[in-house]
């Protein structure tokens, strides 16, 4: 059974979080998560350098 998640709003947590599940695709019990929505008003090329370089500049 996989945890699919949704993260609202790409701030420092979000983004975090994201980092996080990438590296370890599972959580402490060794159960399966997988993001499957980002919500964001942002386009998705500033959210792809957001997550790269951790900040807007």
């Amino acid at each position: 059974m996989t945890v699919r998640v949704g993260i609202n709003g790409f701030r420092p947590i979000g983004r975090t979080y994201l980092r996080c599940v990438l590296e370890r695709a599972e959580t402490a019990v060794g159960i399966p998560v997988k993001v499957v929505a980002i919500n964001d008003i942002t386009s998705p090329a500033a959210l792809a350098h957001l997550l790269a370089y951790g900040h807007a500049g």
